[in-house]
């Protein structure tokens, strides 16, 4: 299966349109740690308080919502 990773706030989205092929949900999981691990590295000064790191399917469906300010600080 397809998963996209959106960074979302009640202001702004900022939408995967690539995505990566994923065998099941826990691998999506782990997808979405390691892309926040890089985010954490990258953008370490950002205010990441409100925002959240969506996984939603092919049809836009969220399959997991993950709090950034709980997994950047």
């Amino acid at each position: 299966m397809r998963c996209y990773f959106h960074l979302v706030n009640c202001h702004a989205s900022i939408l995967d349109n690539v995505g990566v092929e994923v065998s099941d949900l826990p691998t999506a999981h782990r997808q979405a740690l390691c892309a926040l691990e890089e985010l954490r590295v990258e953008a370490a000064n950002c205010d990441w308080q409100g925002w959240r790191l969506d996984v939603a399917d092919l049809s836009g469906s969220v399959l997991m919502s993950i709090p950034l300010e709980a997994t950047l600080h």
